[in-house]
């Protein structure tokens, strides 16, 4: 039996027969069996060793799906399942104007595919008559590999000498259930100012922690700049979504999702994305992406929600907003109170804890989401004399930390605005309201 070797996630928290981690957070009770496998994969978690034990293993599987536990994949032995000639390279292009040189890609299990450019790109293996985007691009190669597993990786990311990137990820599909893993995707170093900010601010750098992708958790998506799939799984859901020219990444991993798939991020392996070349095209770029939330509300409704929030949080943010300070931290702590009755198998501190980290954390989604969905409807209600607006926008934008962070959720809300019109659609502007963390037992 293979070794599964596991890291535990940051909100990993185990108090005597509680175990309290995931995204979003949940609380598992462990039954006297489920203490000892607990042990197991604790100890794993915490040493890199791996784990053999079938109860440990099978709750280590449940603590995957929640986010909780995360796989490693090297060193490995035996062997990954898996090798090179087990995946195809798939990179679409499509370009525009004269002094087109051969495509970089072009070789032995790769299939890079002319997305309508015009003069045709020298060396394609496929090409389509006419512009279709990215979607169509990829499906139109999809139908042609022969290969388990398919990679995507778009024509401006560095991936590095050889296809050591590829390798390295191969071993999360000795799990049956992955159907997709997605590594860190950065920005190109560089000396311009432009390039120092991607370093910094790139809407596609999901991190360098690993975790469960799936829409309403710490990673709800990945770019298909770079990324391998199943090819099994692709077929079950029929590709990408070609009716949409952004967003068909995100679209793709919650219908995978869905489909009870696992999606896999995995921040130690780690490729270049080539930054734009201007402050306006870097500005278009976050409303373009942004506006994709309108026809993908369409497709997943709620999943697009730019704030999830307990109504507890929700009501005292509210009064302390209002400018009842001393009533938002009455509520908030009669919340926690009530929280903490609740869950009587946890110390009172931790489930104060816990309620606390829950307030202050919904507190940052409200800012974010006022600067990035609300804003046009606070800066009216601030015109028409609310004191209250006035004080939001104020506190939101502090609460960005960086100007730049604040110019990009600015972009993104212009964006977010016009793809909800178009696709006529409010469920992009619409917060979700939720509970306390769900428990279950184990």
């Amino acid at each position: 039996m293979r070794a599964r070797r596991l890291v535990l996630d940051r909100s990993f928290k185990r108090v005597g027969d509680v175990i309290v981690a995931g995204s979003p957070l949940r609380l598992l009770r462990l039954s006297a069996a489920g203490r000892l496998a607990a042990d197991r994969v604790e100890h794993a978690g915490r040493t890199g060793e791996g784990l053999t034990d079938p109860a440990a293993l099978a709750l280590a599987e449940r603590l995957v799906d929640i986010g909780a536990v995360h796989p490693l994949t090297a060193p490995s032995d035996p062997p990954p399942r898996y090798g090179r000639d087990d995946v195809t390279v798939v990179t679409p292009i499509h370009r525009r104007g004269p002094g087109h040189a051969p495509v970089h890609r072009a070789g032995p299990g790769v299939v890079v595919v002319d997305d309508g450019s015009d003069p045709p790109i020298v060396g394609a293996a496929l090409r389509l008559p006419t512009n279709r985007g990215p979607a169509a691009a990829r499906n139109a190669a999809i139908a042609t590999v022969t290969t388990d597993l398919v990679a995507f990786v778009d024509d401006d990311v560095d991936t590095g000498e050889g296809d050591e990137w590829v390798v390295s990820l191969l071993g999360h599909f000795d799990d049956a259930r992955v159907g997709l893993v997605a590594p860190r995707v950065k920005s190109q170093p560089g000396p311009s100012v432009l390039a120092r900010a991607e370093m910094r601010f790139s809407p596609l750098d999901l991190g360098a922690e690993p975790a469960r992708i799936s829409a309403g958790t710490r990673v709800g998506y990945v770019p298909a700049a770079a990324l391998i799939c199943r090819r099994a799984a692709l077929e079950q859901i029929e590709g990408f979504c070609e009716e949409l020219r952004f967003g068909e990444d995100v679209d793709l991993v919650w219908r995978l999702d869905a489909a009870g798939w696992r999606c896999r991020y995995d921040p130690s392996v780690v490729v270049h994305h080539q930054p734009r070349p201007t402050w306006i095209a870097r500005a278009r770029q976050r409303i373009d992406y942004a506006a994709s939330a309108g026809p993908l509300a369409r497709r997943h409704g709620a999943a697009l929600a730019p704030v999830r929030l307990s109504g507890w949080s929700l009501a005292t943010w509210a009064l302390i907003i209002a400018g009842s300070r001393a009533g938002g931290i009455v509520l908030g702590v009669a919340s926690a109170a009530t929280l903490a009755a609740r869950l009587p198998m946890l110390p009172a501190r931790t489930a104060l804890g816990i309620a606390a980290t829950g307030h202050l954390y919904a507190g940052r989604q409200l800012a974010a989401a006022v600067r990035r969905a609300w804003w046009p409807v606070v800066v009216v209600l601030a015109a028409l004399g609310s004191a209250t607006a006035r004080r939001i926008l104020v506190v939101s934008a502090i609460a960005a930390g960086h100007p730049l962070i604040l110019i990009d959720d600015l972009c993104s809300s212009v964006g977010l605005w016009r793809g909800a019109r178009r696709a006529a659609t409010v469920a992009p502007l619409l917060p979700r309201i939720g509970s306390w963390p769900a428990r279950s037992t184990v």
